[in-house]
């Protein structure tokens, strides 16, 4: 590996780490900044009644759904976490997208364990009118299905926006970065 290579990993390990930073404190501030300025379930209209800041503490998982035990859902949630970051440090050439893709992911997971270590539930305030959606319910071999309705999306963080957005970009990558490998191998033959 010559001096420039090694140069180009150092420089965007740097910015994958500023990444992880940014997403953490700007979680975090966020956070501070709806608790200590509004009261629990208020609401204050941004856009109408399309964009609004609710402050709830979400007890659960991202989006309102909930696991049996806090206990464990936060140590399978730290054990992600340590998988994640591991991942990150010890690939320093992988592409940088996908290192930003794990830097968005490890950011919002950092943030969310925060809230979760330190008062057992996360603040969430970004508040969103979602299309309708309306799923009757249903029977399907063994399975009874109850239906389902949503007029908004669930409340949200920043860290679950920097976790949705990880997620979304590796899943890009992995779609379309095989189909190129896979195009090129074919080329090939």
């Amino acid at each position: 590996m010559n001096n420039s290579t090694l140069r180009n990993i150092t420089a965007n390990s740097y910015f994958i780490y500023a990444v992880v930073g940014i997403v953490v404190v700007f979680d975090q501030v966020t956070k501070y900044i709806v608790k200590s300025s509004m009261f629990l379930y208020q609401s204050i209209n941004v856009i109408g009644d399309f964009f609004k800041f609710t402050y709830i503490e979400n007890p659960g998982m991202a989006f309102g759904i909930q696991f049996e035990s806090k206990a464990l859902f936060t140590i399978l949630s730290i054990i992600a976490a340590i998988i994640v970051f591991i991942y990150l440090i010890r690939m320093p050439n992988e592409k940088l997208l996908f290192r930003l893709s794990l830097a968005l992911i490890f950011g919002g997971a950092i943030g969310n364990l925060i809230d979760r270590l330190l008062y057992g539930r996360v603040v969430d305030f970004l508040d969103v009118e979602f299309f309708d959606i309306s799923l009757p319910a249903f029977s399907f071999l063994l399975w009874d299905f109850p239906g389902y309705m949503m007029t908004r999306w669930p409340v949200f963080n920043i860290a679950d926006s920097a976790v949705t957005c990880g997620m979304i970009l590796l899943t890009w990558l992995i779609l379309f970065q095989k189909s190129a490998v896979n195009q090129e191998a074919a080329t090939e033959v």
